[in-house]
């Protein structure tokens, strides 16, 4: 068995570390004995989604959405049929946002892809921190990290996850990312996969099971070390810090409480 990764658009979207997930998703193959290779994926060239098992796309700035949404567009439609074909999609915090409608930000509006049907309004107060979620399709919970001002409405989607502790999708602390066929959108970084090997599972399952056409269950790894730190951020900020009356997901954008 064999899985190609791309990697969209590194030069302008690897925000917080967002670059570790393509090298988590590739040491979890190799350590079962699985081959994989990374395909670099350079804003502006034609990407041949045909060739692809997994995109892992990261963070960036508004200056990157715009570039990348402009190379984007012309391939737009290769990308939705990638998508809904069962393509296996991981997209992060500036990608999450471009994949939907549009980002209206402070001064302008960046038209997205529109593969889902969300949308994205920038408002006062960057959300940054810490997270928590509770997911039903991990046994224990998704941790990662948040830096974002745009608020975005997944209408009918299903999140990601339940906010124990953070802001989530809009900053009310409600619900974070979604997912849609076998695609994971999220504000997450950290990076994200490291600090989550079921999610990073999920994703190298779907892609072996669409590549091969059959039912594939990856042989469990020990993951000692990515347990233990998932676990100490959980009991961090979701358990409320005896004498100065912090709540988990209870602080306002300013870092303090609400």
């Amino acid at each position: 068995m064999k899985l190609s990764i791309g990697h969209l658009y590194p030069e302008l979207f690897n925000l917080y570390g967002d670059r570790g997930n393509v090298q988590c998703l590739l040491k979890r193959l190799q350590w079962r004995g699985i081959d994989a290779g990374v395909t670099v994926l350079p804003a502006g060239e034609k990407i041949d989604f045909n060739g692809l098992d997994i995109i892992c796309w990261g963070g960036g700035s508004d200056r990157g959405q715009e570039m990348a949404a402009g190379y984007l567009r012309e391939t737009r439609e290769d990308f939705r049929g990638y998508v809904e074909d069962g393509g296996v999609v991981l997209a992060v915090c500036a990608a999450f946002q471009l994949l939907g409608n549009y980002y209206r930000t402070e001064k302008r509006t960046i038209e997205g892809l529109g593969i889902l049907d969300i949308r994205t309004e920038w408002k006062p107060g960057r959300l940054v921190g810490n997270a928590v979620l509770d997911s039903p399709l991990f046994s224990a919970p998704v941790v990662g990290f948040e830096n974002h001002a745009g608020r975005t409405e997944i209408g009918d989607y299903t999140p990601l996850g339940k906010v124990l502790f953070g802001y989530g999708n809009t900053g009310k602390g409600d619900n974070e990312g979604l997912v849609y066929r076998n695609l994971i959108a999220t504000y997450l970084h950290g990076p994200l996969l490291p600090k989550n090997p079921e999610v990073c599972d999920w994703l190298l399952e779907r892609a072996l099971r669409r590549k091969y056409g059959k039912e594939i269950v990856l042989e469990p790894l020990p993951d000692v070390q990515e347990r233990r730190v998932n676990r100490n951020i959980v009991e961090r900020f979701t358990t409320c810090q005896a004498g100065d009356g912090e709540k988990a997901g209870n602080r306002d954008v300013r870092g303090g409480r609400r």
